[in-house]
């Protein structure tokens, strides 16, 4: 009798985890999904950005949805990753010849964050939102003396000289830095292009404001890295007129991603506490401001 009733309540336990799962996954992907008719989309561009691929599939989601109309972009990001970045960049890019896209930034839109804001025709922030820090950063711990201090030896076998550039188990020499810094260089001077053309800048007034700066949405609606202050609710009104909607536009969200316990464990604690760069990818460029240390 008492097997019996374990067994009914492992059970019971089992079907309301099911279902709590399920309506945590409608919740976090927004059951708007459901409605009808002509609809503005939201992507949700949040947190360090590393991997692109569920934004892409969104992006690629909402290109093949003839309700949609109009697309903004809500970005909450201090940036991340060179390349996942500009991959967001181009795939927005290619569907704004097909629909009109906006942007809006909320708390932090900076770096990488601002480089994809530079992919739309049109970008609201809120008058203190941060914004900015247009510039590449690359970090690296060494342990060597800490090594030294254990006693530690570690062999390296490499084929070339810069194979193990940025390796923890040594201190960068003049020349690794140079490299580095020629790499760094190259990448900055892509994103101040990014920036020059879309926000038709001059050269030397983006050059002025791209030292890694950030900047609040009223400074930088002074120096037209952005077009207007105001609220997601702006954004989503200015897409629908954009995309000819009459009325309150319908919204559906995106990505439309299930919750589980190892997306929050790595979405708020994959950072390293020694360099504040996330610990998937470490190595690297990145398109991300610094005040999140």
């Amino acid at each position: 009798m008492r097997g019996l009733f374990l067994t009914i309540v492992i059970l019971f336990l089992l079907i309301f985890t099911f279902l709590a799962g399920i309506g945590s996954g409608l919740l976090i992907s927004g059951g708007s999904s459901f409605t009808s008719g002509d609809k503005v989309a939201v992507l949700r561009v949040e947190d360090v950005i590393i991997d692109s691929q569920i934004y892409l599939e969104s992006i690629d989601a909402i290109a093949k949805d003839d309700n949609v109309k109009a697309l903004v972009v809500r970005i909450d990001s201090p940036g991340g990753s060179v390349g996942p970045s500009q991959e967001i960049y181009s795939e927005l890019k290619k569907l704004g010849k097909e629909l009109p896209i906006v942007a809006s930034i909320g708390g932090v839109g900076a770096s990488g964050g601002y480089y994809i804001a530079c992919a739309t025709e049109k970008i609201y922030a809120n008058p203190g939102s941060i914004t900015g820090s247009i510039g590449v950063i690359a970090q690296f711990a060494s342990y060597e003396k800490l090594l030294d201090w254990a006693k530690i030896d570690v062999e390296v076998i490499k084929s070339g000289k810069y194979k193990d550039v940025g390796s923890p188990f040594r201190e960068m020499d003049e020349t690794d830095k140079q490299y580095i810094q020629e790499l760094i260089d190259n990448v900055y001077s892509q994103f101040k292009s990014v920036v020059a053309s879309s926000r038709d800048l001059g050269t030397e007034q983006v050059d002025s404001i791209a030292e890694g700066k950030i900047y609040t949405g009223e400074q930088a609606l002074n120096l037209k890295l952005i077009d207007e202050l105001g609220t997601i609710n702006d954004a989503v009104s200015e897409a629908g007129k954009l995309g000819g909607i009459e009325g309150e536009p319908n919204v559906i969200n995106f990505p439309k991603k299930k919750f589980s316990f190892q997306d929050l464990l790595n979405s708020k604690f994959d950072t390293s506490l020694l360099t504040g760069i996330p610990t998937k990818s470490r190595f690297g460029l990145f398109y991300l401001v610094d005040i999140i240390n």
